[in-house]
């Protein structure tokens, strides 16, 4: 069995003269077992190796690091159960969604915005509520609810479906590399169209290096850290995709919205498995403040979007909790600015520093775990797609067959 190398560093011992207290007060300071150059300053958990850096841990055994995680993926597995929790409450947001939809469907024969209105939607003109009739605001609200309006909106191609997502990268302390000047750079910026960043480009990764969790706290990182990264990654897309990519057009709205999505940011809630932490998600997507967007359908499609996100990796995962992080950063900015009473305006800001933090440190700990985390993770949230897809179907199949023995009642009475 390799030893670990030791080194007596007498130097930090302190100012004694004598030989004799400089033996026994010398700091016994161990090797890194991998680059064999620096002292090391951690411990695998799993195989007691020590080691100086997270590159080093990354090189030291991929054992670890994979049985890790394909414990983590089985743990998972087994709290997948058919009868569990989150399963009957899905189950129930699926009946009351089918049912909210039957009402709609047969309240309103159809839902078509005037030829007036349409144009000044079309024109790109302001429209206000107070400026219209009753009439209009319940077309209107109608034409949003069914997805209307949304034809009207060319599509945004999310910048992680893009081909130069899975080529980002970044320096090894975690921050941007430094860019190439060219001469579109170096023209002088025009103050009112280069003030906002154009939203089909990838966002930027941190500006300064990211600090140690070592620096940040004394406690030990808690296990159920990937399991709210699924609820931020969720919130994060649910906001860009709502806001078809141009976040920066109402950063307080925008805040507003991810805080309401992610219960992990929003409520400082600890959801334990994957499936409570999408459970508690899909519910708020299929509520009545955001059904308009697609209910069940949009859901699944923001699933799909976590497991595109986490496929591309470490550097892909940080750039998009820095880019969540500036929008949350922007929101608090914006929340000064506004005429709101003091108290919704400290009640806000306070919201909004929480969560910032809470991203900070969660891009800090995805920086330091390493990149076969993540296939893993995307692993356990493709089986659990899967199983709400297959509970959909189910539901939705059930709700028919009762509404026809309901129809088939109704006639023979």
């Amino acid at each position: 069995m390799e030893r670990d190398v030791v080194v007596s560093d007498p130097a930090a011992a302190g100012s004694s003269s004598s030989p004799a207290s400089c033996s026994s007060f010398a700091e016994t300071r161990v090797i890194c077992r991998v680059c064999q150059k620096q002292f090391a300053q951690y411990t695998c958990p799993r195989c007691n190796s020590r080691y100086c850096s997270l590159l080093c841990y990354k090189g030291h055994s991929t054992q670890c690091t994979e049985s890790f995680m394909r414990e983590n993926v089985m743990d998972e597995l087994k709290q997948m159960q058919p009868e569990d929790e989150s399963k009957k409450k899905m189950l129930d947001i699926l009946k009351r969604l089918h049912l909210e939809e039957e009402m709609e469907s047969d309240g309103e024969d159809e839902s078509i915005l005037s030829d007036e209105l349409v144009q000044k939607v079309m024109s790109g003109e302001e429209i206000k509520l107070e400026d219209l009739s009753d009439d209009e605001i319940k077309r209107f609200r109608q034409a949003l609810a069914s997805g209307e309006l949304s034809k009207m909106i060319e599509p945004w191609t999310p910048w992680w479906k893009k081909p130069s997502a899975r080529s980002i990268s970044l320096s090894p302390d975690g921050s941007q590399l430094i860019r190439q000047v060219n001469m579109e750079d170096t023209a002088i910026a025009d103050p009112i169209t280069d003030q906002e960043p154009r939203i089909d480009e990838i966002p930027e990764g941190p500006e300064s290096p990211l600090p140690s969790l070592k620096q940040l706290t004394k406690a030990e990182p808690s296990p159920l850290l990937a399991v709210h990264l699924v609820d931020i990654l969720y919130s994060y897309c649910f906001t860009l995709r709502l806001y078809n990519g141009d976040w920066h057009s109402d950063p307080l709205g925008a805040s507003t919205v991810a805080l309401s999505m992610s219960k992990v940011m929003g409520e400082n809630a600890k959801p334990e498995t994957v499936p409570e932490a999408l459970t508690a998600c899909i519910e708020e997507t299929c509520s009545p403040a955001y059904r308009h967007t697609g209910g069940f359908k949009f859901a699944i499609g923001l699933v799909d979007d976590i497991i595109t996100i986490l496929s591309l990796g470490h550097n892909a995962l940080i750039c998009a909790l820095c880019d969540f992080h500036r929008l949350i950063e922007a929101g608090k900015s914006m929340v000064k600015a506004e005429k709101v009473s003091k108290t919704e305006s400290a009640q806000s800001s306070s919201k909004l520093r929480g969560a910032a933090r809470k991203l900070f440190f969660m891009t800090c700990w995805v920086h330091e775990q390493p990149n076969e985390a993540w296939p893993s993770l995307a692993r356990i949230i493709q089986v659990q797609k899967a199983s709400l897809e297959e509970l959909e179907a189910g539901s939705r199949k059930a709700d028919r067959k009762s509404s026809q023995q309901s129809k088939v009642l109704i006639e023979e009475l």
